[in-house]
């Protein structure tokens, strides 16, 4: 019986890992659960899942949910302590780290310390704290499975190949909802028509993301810890209809790829049942229906998020901090009304023409480059 703890349960990879994980109760158990603010949904997970440790982030829903559960034998930790404190729980062995944001750096390195395995589907935790995650990953022997669909095709690309033979990592992109426009067009753009991807279901902030391909920078930054490979070395290409995940190409010229509906649960399984493979509901690819494979070349001067994310990585770093928490406050600006679409690239370029890199931060100074980008566009955005 594998024991996991999910950070991030409430939220879509969460949910999606325990409905994979709902037909597999005699093969998996959950020992913890950790969610932002969602109650209910939190409540229902714990009476349906019965985990030792649940948690949420504020005291008040802490509270709340103590009461609601008061029949159960479960315990219920609150904010960074208790997600730190699920990260090192005794008898459970991975943590699926399904966090939005930084929030998730503190706790996949104090799993990683305990010796769990990682099964990351929180981008921001390589980008700003990859040089400290991947050499301590090796120190303790521990495996680093990524969810991302691009990451874990990467991955079955690579799977009984040397690394040492790559020539070049092909990270695809849908192009999200405003592929092909330039930059006139996206000035009137709003929240809700960026949030209107055309192929995967993903939460608020990926999907904003998507739109600005700076998920896609956060992706390449990722890339380059996860595989260990050089920047130059990683190719973006856009693939519209999302069904060819990522490709590795080999210094033969041979290019190994891994295709599959646009479908989340099948990376989120694979990491779970790694190296197995099982059976999975639903449709699978038909090649008899599927009309094209179309490629493009990415616009990095109309979606400029994405040419910043190869800057930062070169400058390396503090900088991918800056860039990822700048893109943070931005997400949130825009979601909230308040900037126009090309205004989440100008704030992250700003906020990175402005930042003193720190060569090698550690965790403190880490997240003191978060708290100086707040900052600074705090007192640009004021009210």
């Amino acid at each position: 019986m594998k024991k996991i703890g999910i950070l991030g349960s409430t939220g879509s990879i969460g949910t999606q890992t325990l409905e994979i994980i709902r037909h597999h109760r005699d093969e998996i158990q959950v020992t913890a659960l950790a969610a932002g603010g969602n109650v209910d949904l939190l409540e229902k997970q714990v009476r349906e899942f019965a985990p030792q440790v649940a948690a949420l982030w504020s005291e008040k829903a802490c509270r709340e949910l103590r009461e609601r559960i008061r029949d159960l034998d479960v315990r219920v930790v609150c904010g960074m302590d208790g997600l730190l404190e699920i990260a090192a729980l005794d008898g459970m062995e991975a943590l699926v780290t399904a966090v939005v944001g930084m929030i998730g750096v503190r706790p996949t390195l104090e799993a990683i310390s305990h010796g769990k395995d990682i099964l990351l589907a929180n981008k921001e935790t390589l980008v700003t704290a990859g040089h400290l995650l991947m050499p301590m990953a090796r120190e303790q022997g521990v495996s680093i499975l990524p969810v991302d669909s691009e990451h874990s095709a990467i991955f079955q690309s690579l799977n009984g190949e040397k690394k040492s033979r790559i020539k070049k990592i092909l990270l695809t992109a849908s192009g999200g909802p405003f592929r092909g426009k330039k930059r006139k067009e996206l000035e009137g753009m709003r929240a809700e028509d960026a949030l209107r991807h055309p192929n995967w279901s993903m939460g608020r902030k990926i999907t904003i993301d998507s739109a600005t391909l700076v998920n896609k920078g956060l992706e390449v930054m990722e890339a380059v810890w996860l595989f260990g490979v050089e920047l130059s070395q990683i190719q973006v290409v856009v693939q519209p209809q999302s069904i060819i995940h990522s490709m590795v190409e080999y210094v033969d010229g041979s290019v190994i790829a891994q295709l599959g509906l646009p479908d989340m649960k099948l990376p989120i399984q694979y990491a779970l049942f790694y190296p197995d493979r099982r059976p999975m509901a639903g449709p699978s690819l038909d090649f008899y229906e599927l009309a094209g494979i179309t490629f493009e070349k990415p616009d990095m001067e109309t979606f400029r998020g994405l040419a910043l994310a190869f800057d930062a990585m070169k400058a390396g770093g503090s900088m991918p901090v800056v860039y990822n928490a700048a893109n943070e406050q931005a997400v949130s600006l825009f979601l909230d009304h308040r900037i126009s679409f090309l205004e989440i690239a100008e704030i992250i370029e700003d906020c990175m023409g402005r930042h003193q890199v720190v060569a090698h931060p550690d965790v403190e100074q880490i997240l003191e480059a978060e708290r100086w980008t707040n900052e600074v566009i705090s007192r640009r955005h004021a009210r």
